[in-house]
């Protein structure tokens, strides 16, 4: 064959290759580049999220004296036990249902789930308010734990929203405030709005509906708050499920026409998308479907081939390249609850169960009247007392405990979790709790002129504690999971334990609570609690943090990356030593 003949195939010159390796350096250091803070939706969840602190924790300034008022027992000893029985059904029938809500929403998504468990929670607050004896007011509350799976099934909507560790500090502290606000709002609405015929008789008669069933009005407010969070999920939530959010949701499409009628432009509740080049709507960063190219050398040509060789092999596929589609059909784990999960699922049992402890026996310990006589007493272990707050004074401190619960949770976990790590952080907050239990019952010796000082001391203390403890296990059970294909069964099981925990805390407080103050020792439950918090100190320093897939993600982004800027010298010297020819010549 004569050299130079034309064969028909043309050859791309060295020149684009060079231009093309550039492209590709180009765009892999953009795939590096992190998605965006998913803010919208996490807005979004907040909204449906509110609405459930604000009736679990409505309850807590009357629930002492809504048991009192049932006429059961004269025994202001046996008040706390059953106060603690209508704490504990709640989360007693959400244990019993918690597991079967998460792999429910592992099979058919997270939206349906969450928004039905919204649903149970208003009917359950509107049977509670009319409530008129102990054994109705248990069914209510169990009715409400057995509809509602929620408290997983959100841990693994946000660990879905998330899929950038740095931004997990950020994302994990968005629940915990809303339970804080939650917490402010409940309290507050409890506490006023509980007997209305004794403080504004003149609105609430007496005599009316609001006479015989006196803890209706509160429970009407929080039915109100759910079916608010309701109508926001349906029309404004968006599927988080890898294989389950590209199915069509009408609800969506209702709230996108809603929003666009009403503001004629894209609010805060409608997705954001970008044009392309032919002005169709594209998905943003994290939602295309297209990948990685190769480095193509006969672009818009049909004529032209590429040159076969080690320089034009298409580079590494890149997870953030993929966007969604890689997460969508991802392969399951061999082994779903692995030796680090079940460590941690353990540790968030026994935090549940004393936090929970806490959470429900001191409103009862605040609201308890002083026992008298103090011939009895033997310092350091042998008395008993209480405060005896009314119910306006306690929901005021539950109120503001919540405020500084948020303080606390948006101001400091963030800054001290950066630094430390969440890990190391659990186990220091760990082994700080012995100590809060065991001083607690000694509050209550404080004089009259300080005690309330005393008290809001206490739930600052307490409250530093949780709003850290609870989002650090909630990022490290995160980071674990090995797929999110199987996150919502293993969020579901941590959820089922916890509330095991919870149920158990406040059954098992109230009973301790009871026989201590017939003996004289007010503090053995919390003395016992002490004792709990001891051994889960231990067991918090068994907890390791292993590899899991946001770090197999950076580990696969950072190769393509440098297999990208790689081809760029490789191609420059291929141009330098190849010579300018628009012919491969025949042999």
């Amino acid at each position: 064959m004569v050299p130079g003949t034309n064969t028909g195939k043309m050859v791309v010159g060295p020149a684009r290759t060079v231009a093309a390796a550039r492209h590709g350096v180009k765009k892999a250091s953009a795939k590096r580049s992190p998605p965006p803070y998913p803010k919208r939706q996490l807005l979004i969840l907040a909204l449906c999220r509110i609405c459930e602190p604000i009736a679990f924790m409505s309850i807590f300034p009357y629930v002492y004296h809504m048991v009192k008022d049932f006429n059961i027992t004269n025994d202001e000893s046996k008040i706390s036990m059953y106060a603690g029985w209508v704490t504990s059904s709640f989360t007693l029938a959400e244990f019993l249902a918690g597991f079967l809500w998460g792999r429910l929403s592992d099979k058919i998504g997270r939206k349906p789930v969450l928004l039905t468990g919204m649903g149970g929670t208003g009917l359950s607050v509107i049977l509670f308010g009319f409530a008129p004896s102990l054994p109705i007011a248990l069914l209510a509350r169990a009715l409400g734990g057995i509809l509602n799976g929620n408290m997983g099934v959100l841990q693994t909507t946000v660990g879905e929203l998330v899929t950038v560790k740095e931004h997990q500090p950020r994302a994990y502290t968005v629940m915990p405030i809303v339970w804080c606000i939650g917490s402010i709002v409940g309290p507050m609405i409890g506490g006023t709005l509980a007997r209305p015929v004794d403080w504004i008789p003149t609105v609430f008669q007496p005599g009316s509906v609001w006479d015989r069933f006196p803890y209706l009005l509160p429970n009407l407010f929080s039915a109100l708050c759910v079916f608010f969070g309701l109508a926001v999920g349906f029309l404004f939530l968006e599927e988080t499920h890898a294989e389950k959010k590209y199915r069509r949701d009408r609800g969506v499409e209702f709230g996108k026409y809603l929003t666009s009628r009403l503001f004629g432009k894209d609010s805060i509740f409608r997705k954001r998308v970008r044009r392309g080049k032919n002005g169709e709507e594209q998905p943003l960063l994290g939602e295309t479907y297209e990948s990685l190219p190769g480095y193509r050398t006969a672009d818009g040509s049909p004529e032209l081939t590429s040159v076969e060789g080690p320089m034009m092999q298409e580079s590494p596929l890149d997870l953030e390249s993929t966007g969604e589609i890689a997460e969508a059909q991802p392969e399951k784990p061999e082994r779903t609850f692995t030796k680090p999960i079940i460590f941690i699922i353990i540790n968030y049992g026994l935090l549940a169960f004393h936090t929970m402890t806490l959470d429900s026996l001191l409103p009862v310990f605040l609201s308890t009247e002083p026992q008298g006589s103090q011939d009895s007493w033997s310092l350091p272990f042998k008395f008993a007392d209480g405060f005896g707050y009314d119910t306006r004074t306690v929901g005021i401190i539950l109120s503001i405990q919540g405020l500084y619960s948020m303080i606390s949770t948006s101001f400091f976990f963030p800054r001290i979790t950066g630094r430390i790590g969440a890990l190391r952080l659990f186990q220091i907050i760990s082994i700080s709790y012995p100590l809060l239990y065991f001083a607690t019952p000694y509050f209550v010796l404080l004089p009259s002129s300080v005690r309330m000082a005393g008290v809001y001391l206490l739930i600052i203390w307490k409250c530093t504690l949780a709003t850290m403890a609870y989002p650090s296990n909630a990022i490290l059970l995160t980071n674990s999971a090995p797929s999110t294909l199987t996150l919502g069964t293993i969020n579901g099981v941590a959820a089922s334990i916890a509330s095991l925990c919870r149920a158990m805390g406040p059954i098992v407080s109230g009973y301790l609570y009871t026989v201590g103050l017939r003996m004289g020792y007010c503090g053995i439950v919390w003395w016992f609690t002490a004792f709990v918090t001891i051994g889960a100190s231990f067991l918090s320093f068994g907890i390791t943090e292993p590899r899991g897939r946001l770090d197999e993600k950076e580990e696969i982004e950072e190769p393509a990356a440098e297999d990208a800027a790689a081809i760029e010298p490789a191609a420059t010297t291929e141009a330098a030593n190849t010579p300018r020819s628009s012919t491969w010549p025949q042999q």
